[in-house]
């Protein structure tokens, strides 16, 4: 056989063979290149390792808005977390009531409108009494007019008697401040003590929170609210010694620029300062979240890309902070944004 010929025989064999040769080695090599992609991809993920604690990268640290700060060991107030509500200062406030019953009109300026500002002394509106036998008005003033003309031989005091009876009841401003409340109309009949308006200064206001336990009121050094935010503090002014529902009211007041948005009867929680003290790391309130044990939990970075969960024990300072009394040490950075959302990693 010819050279030439025996090229042409063995030929197909051998691509044959080179074929099955690329096929192999592309099945051995693509399953370990596939692998190595997948623990790429998995590597640069947040996921949660077997001991509990997170591995989170920084990317995803930067796209999870992740904030940590260092807790500050101290010694801090005992805080009591009270409801509570916002009052009037009852030296700068006031409720202006009918004293007899009767038709009511508009004053020298026409009814004044919620938060209109008043001065002490201003009329607010008139009441016109429905006087005499079966509520005549005319009645009443025909016998005034008939009084007045037997004046000679009628005692002062009765025809007093029957001018009052006749004479429009000014309603004026007790205080100086705004028009918190008004619901009356022109023309309007209200009885004796109906509430006309009232009338409120809101740079004197005041916050009462209820204790239920009755020697908290002797221990008090201070107090505190949270206000869309802002921490107000507050004086204490006393307590009272009768029971409101169970518990002593405890009076505060504060700044005269810091409550006069809130509105009167506003439920409000009040952070009650004690002189006892507390010792404990300091962190915000927001890294308190919740484990799938329902536990109380913080996050401690232990590295820059992994964090461990600490079941804690705390007590409330403020509106934005606790003291952590047990489950972290000091100069531990907890993370105050972004605990909820990691959290979440399974």
């Amino acid at each position: 056989m010819s050279r030439k010929h025996r090229d042409f025989v063995f030929r197909p064999f051998i691509l044959i063979g080179l074929s099955v040769a690329l096929f192999a080695f592309k099945v051995h090599a693509g399953p370990g290149h596939g692998e190595s992609e997948a623990s790429q991809v998995q590597g640069d993920a947040p996921k949660r390792q077997s001991d509990g604690s997170l591995f989170i990268p920084k990317p995803a640290q930067r796209q999870l808005q992740v904030m940590t700060t260092p807790g500050q060991f101290g010694e801090y107030a005992k805080t009591y977390d009270l409801a509570g509500k916002v009052i009037m200062d009852p030296n700068f406030g006031g409720k202006v009531q009918a004293i007899v019953a009767g038709r009511i009109t508009p004053g020298p300026a026409g009814f004044p409108l919620p938060g209109q500002k008043v001065s002490k002394g201003d009329v607010l509106a008139y009441v016109t009494p429905e006087a005499g036998p079966g509520k005549s008005r005319s009645l009443a003033e025909s016998r005034l007019k008939r009084l007045r003309d037997l004046s000679d031989t009628v005692p002062r005091k009765t025809i007093e008697e029957a001018e009052a009876a006749v004479a429009n009841e000014e309603l004026r401003a007790p205080v100086s401040g705004i028009i918190s409340t008004t619901g009356v109309v022109s023309g309007q009949v209200v009885q004796a003590r109906d509430l006309i308006f009232e009338v409120v200064n809101p740079s004197k206001l005041l916050i009462e929170a209820l204790a239920y336990d009755s020697n908290l009121s002797k221990n008090i050094a201070d107090g505190k609210v949270d206000v869309n935010g802002k921490v107000i503090k507050l004086k204490y002014l006393g307590g009272g010694q009768t029971l409101r529902e169970q518990a002593l009211p405890l009076t505060f007041s504060a700044k005269s620029d810091d409550l006069q948005f809130l509105p009167i009867s506003q439920p409000i929680r009040v952070f009650v300062n004690t002189d006892s003290k507390v010792t404990g790391v300091k962190a915000p309130s927001k890294s308190l979240v919740k484990s799938s044990s329902n536990q109380t939990i913080v996050w401690i970075k232990k590295s820059p890309e992994i964090f461990e969960p600490r079941t804690v024990v705390y007590e409330p300072l403020d509106g934005q902070s606790i003291v952590i009394t047990s489950g972290i040490k000091d100069s531990e950075r907890v993370i105050t944004d972004g605990a909820s959302l990691i959290n979440q990693i399974r």
